[in-house]
């Protein structure tokens, strides 16, 4: 059962389209992912999996899947060759337009969906800190940007408040898919419902107020804030936007660079009366916004779920340059087993600042910031452990790299990957020592090869029987 009070405001708000709206609750929602394109390319994936896959419009690399694919269920998604993300959610992203070499911040990042794809239009190149302030959810998102296979993320567990304090005008663009009444997920989430009202919608608005003010201070003059929630509600859509543009006359508001069919404008009408204001806004000059460049995706409208998203624009030379810190990194001298193994191992040499956490190795990029009295979760990629005289790889280490990367490596079928995603050994004839286990094209992790046996270093933590 829909909240009385949501379903009044919705009526309200839609007048005829009402009855199309509520009856897509009674809808089975269609299913997507989106190609990890570091990994795979489209035709490849197409090709060995064999899955109907139909575009998402919005999203180059997102495409619906029937209900009776799994594919979470597959040694691809163990390898990080995909996301399964709602089709909606892939449209921020997109609308930030991360290129190669940004700085970039996700701000409220879990569980990896915008952070992943933020990544993989990075390619490898530039700065991702993808930040969230839950820890366990800050703990599924290390988990998935490090499935993916990506090198150029650090993961943070702090709020927007310190992040601000830490990061001046530092970033080029930056997500906030702001923590939201979800409203948009009710048809998924029932807990969502159950847990909805009206109260909690004006106390998320001046929470999502307090996170873009926050992300302000933090971007460079002529930088970008791509803005989404997955909620409904004015207040914390057209109205935060509005409310915001209102305190920050150095943003603007973009008409964004892609319009689908069923794509929706923000409404000014909708601002006011449905929109919360503390004492000491302006409300006329917070009614004079126009928000109507803002996004609005209906589920009656598109194949997807509720969603909003706005692109605010800071002006050119309005903020001063940023006076973060940067990394350092260790003394080379401090490496020399991982050294050893770099160069017994792998073709490339990894590049930036090696930072060590006790016995833990792990590199940022080049001229990433100082993470010092920051709450951090992933320095960078984790390339492995010191032992006794010698570097044992990581898991991490091995789902960023490919074929070419290292020496040695092994390519098995789906029953064997099956097997080693189990934790099991296998037969296996190839060059003795640290092996790079393939599955069609995609990195899976770490074998170590001995006597014609693969011995299995995938993590125990990780392990599944599927």
């Amino acid at each position: 059962m829909l909240p009385i009070d949501f379903t009044n405001r919705m009526k309200d708000m839609l007048k005829d389209e009402y009855d199309l709206f509520v009856s897509t609750y009674n809808n089975s929602h269609s299913p997507s992912l989106r190609i990890n394109q570091m990994k795979t390319a489209y035709d490849t994936f197409s090709n060995n999996t064999g899955w109907q896959l139909d575009a998402v419009p919005w999203c180059s690399t997102g495409f619906y899947y029937s209900g009776e694919i799994q594919p979470g269920k597959h040694p691809y998604h163990e390898g990080g060759a995909y996301y399964i993300q709602e089709a909606s959610a892939m449209l921020p992203a997109t609308l930030l337009d991360a290129q190669p070499g940004d700085i970039v911040l996700d701000l409220c990042a879990a569980p990896g969906g915008k952070s992943t794809q933020i990544a993989c239009d990075l390619n490898g190149q530039g700065l991702l800190i993808s930040n969230e302030i839950i820890p366990n959810r800050a703990k599924i998102l290390s988990e998935n940007i490090e499935r993916l296979g990506i090198k150029n993320a650090i993961v943070t567990n702090e709020d927007s408040f310190k992040l601000a304090d830490h990061f001046p005008s530092f970033f080029d663009k930056i997500m906030v898919d702001a923590p939201c009444s979800g409203e948009g997920m009710f048809r998924k989430n029932s807990i969502a419902c159950d847990e909805w009202s009206l109260d909690n919608v004006d106390i998320c608005a001046n929470r999502q107020l307090e996170i873009l003010d926050n992300a302000a201070s933090m971007l460079k003059s002529g930088g970008r804030i791509v803005y989404s929630t997955c909620t409904f509600a004015p207040a914390e859509n057209e109205g935060t936007i509005a409310r915001f543009l209102a305190k920050h006359p150095d943003f603007s508001l973009e008409k964004p660079c892609i319009f689908c069919d069923g794509f929706d404008s923000g409404h000014n009408d909708w601002v006011v009366p449905y929109t919360h204001f503390t004492d000491d806004e302006d409300i006329d000059k917070i009614k004079s916004v126009d928000v109507t460049n803002s996004i609005r995706l209906w589920p009656h409208k598109i194949n997807g779920e509720g969603h909003f998203a706005a692109v605010l624009l800071r002006a050119e030379d309005s903020v001063d340059e940023s006076i973060v810190k940067f990394e350092k990194g260790i003394n080379p001298k401090e490496l020399k087993e991982y050294l050893s193994f770099e160069k017994t191992y792998l073709n490339t040499k990894i590049d930036g600042s090696f930072v060590k956490f006790g016995d833990q190795l792990f590199v940022l990029p080049n001229n990433a910031p100082s993470l010092k009295k920051l709450k951090v979760l992933r320095p960078g990629l984790h390339l492995g452990t010191f032992l006794k005289n010698r570097f044992e790889p990581s898991h991490a280490l091995a789902l960023a790299l490919n074929a070419s990367d290292v020496k040695y490596s092994t390519n098995i079928d789906e029953e064997t990957a099956r097997r080693y995603i189990n934790g099991q050994t296998f037969d296996c004839d190839g060059e003795k020592g640290w092996n790079l286990i393939m599955f069609k094209g995609c990195s899976l992790g770490w074998g170590k090869l001995a006597g014609g046996i693969m011995k299995n270093h995938y993590p125990k933590g990780l392990r599944k029987n599927y």
